[in-house]
């Protein structure tokens, strides 16, 4: 029986095809390569190995993006009839949930899974990504603390391994660990997108930009590769250190260069410009002119049923490209979501829609309203998706929509949090001297 890189049997392969599919699962794994040309290659090598068609299915279900579900499910359909073993097809019930978006039982049985399968990485990296669409990712510690006790450290994939339970110690809030494992898998797996990610989060959750831009231009070489298919977040996160030293000409600069030179038509990646051109924005920035340029290239790319996440970053970009009609648009499709039988129905309706109306408020300059709506939500934040970092974005427009509608209780209050945990934020003491003017 053919066996993968860490010793799993795998069902249809070949030496040939399951050299290229490691390979796959690596590029994958790392953010590092062309993992869908690998995937289809050994698919190619090998028509009816079934972890080929299911890798790739994964990759595609868990972007989130209405261009990638159709593929999603024509790789699933046809593995469906391939010869598997029980590992298999256990992948496969998990894919089939996914697909018609009921992540909560996917990631359910991906977690059973994982209790009989520790070394099954791809198991590991979509029950990960699919907690972070559902703001979840503290499971992620959790998860892969029950599976790296069975790893040995010179098993292929440990580095890995170790970079995904930092992440989750970071999510968790658990720092000083989440450094030090993500610094010492950084070390194992020099390319890794993930590593990386988990220091920059680290820095931007304890209020350390210096550090942080040390410590991305320290690696460079490794994280902005062009084989680094994620770069373009690791720009993003250099940007928002940026912002909290005040030196906004830099942060624009990383968006007129690296981070649009790098960005690919994916609906989580499109956030990563638009949330920070509204940041900009709302700085006082003039970003102006490239919002209609930006909000372009959403077209397809969040569909009002998808992932709410994507549609809050979609809903700025048409409110300040001056298409409020493609906003309203948006709200109706939310609506519908929002009435159906659909998991994500709830979350719609609960937090997605009053977000997108608080935002559409704060636009039009009715900031009591969106300090109405927002407040209120940011309570249930953390169920539309995405780390803290990027979910933070809601919590600086509610404070900004305070200091300019003169709410000085919420302007002081919001400002004294941001600052509890970000003391040498130039946006958090700025946010702090305009809320101490407004008259009492």
């Amino acid at each position: 029986m053919i066996k993968d890189a860490q010793g799993q049997s795998v069902s249809g392969a070949t030496g040939e095809s399951v050299a290229l599919y490691d390979r796959a699962v690596r590029a994958y794994n790392t953010g590092y390569g062309d993992a869908v040309g690998l995937f289809d290659a050994a698919r190619d090598a090998s028509p009816d190995f079934a972890m080929a068609h299911l890798g790739e299915a994964w990759l595609l279900a868990v972007a989130s993006d209405p261009w990638f579900a159709g593929k999603a499910r024509e790789l699933v359909r046809n593995a469906e009839d391939l010869t598997m073993n029980d590992r298999e097809r256990s992948h496969l019930a998990a894919l089939r949930q996914a697909i018609d978006g009921a992540r909560a039982e996917a990631v359910s049985l991906l977690d059973r899974h994982l209790m009989h399968h520790p070394y099954d990485l791809i198991a590991h990296q979509a029950a990960m990504l699919m907690d972070g669409l559902m703001g979840r990712f503290r499971w992620v510690r959790d998860r892969s603390a029950r599976a790296l006790p069975r790893w040995s450290t010179d098993m292929p994939g440990y580095g890995t391994m170790l970079a995904f339970h930092g992440f989750g110690c970071e999510e968790a809030g658990d720092y000083a660990r989440a450094e030090d494992e993500s610094r010492a898998a950084a070390e194992l797996e020099p390319h890794s997108f993930w590593p990386h990610h988990t220091v920059s989060h680290v820095m931007e959750m304890t209020g350390r930009p210096q550090d942080g831009l040390g410590w991305m231009s320290a690696r460079e070489e490794y994280w902005a590769s062009p084989d680094n298919v994620t770069r373009v977040h690791i720009w993003w996160h250099k940007s928002l250190f940026h912002l909290e030293l005040g030196q906004y000409d830099a942060a624009l600069a990383l968006y007129d260069g690296p981070i649009l030179e790098t960005l690919r038509p994916l609906g989580l990646n499109l956030c990563n410009p638009t949330a920070l051109l509204w940041r900009l924005d709302l700085l006082g920035c003039d970003v102006a002119e490239r919002w209609r340029d930006l909000v372009a290239l959403w077209e397809g790319h969040a569909d009002g049923r998808c992932l709410v996440f994507t549609d809050v970053h979609a809903a700025m970009g048409e409110l300040r490209s001056g298409q409020e009609a493609l906003a309203e648009r948006r709200l109706g499709w939310m609506r519908e979501t929002a009435a159906s039988g659909t998991e994500t129905a709830s979350c719609y309706r609960d937090v997605g829609i009053p977000l997108v109306e608080g935002l559409m408020e704060f636009h039009r300059g009715a900031y009591e309203e969106a300090v109405a709506l927002l407040q209120p939500v940011r309570f249930e934040l953390w169920r539309i998706g995405g780390s803290h970092a990027q979910r933070d974005i809601i919590d600086w427009t509610l404070t900004e929509a305070a200091l300019r509608g003169g709410m000085r209780d919420v302007a002081l209050s919001m400002a004294h949090e941001r600052l509890g945990t970000r003391p040498r934020s130039v946006v958090n003491r700025e946010f702090l001297r305009r809320a101490e003017r407004i008259a009492a």
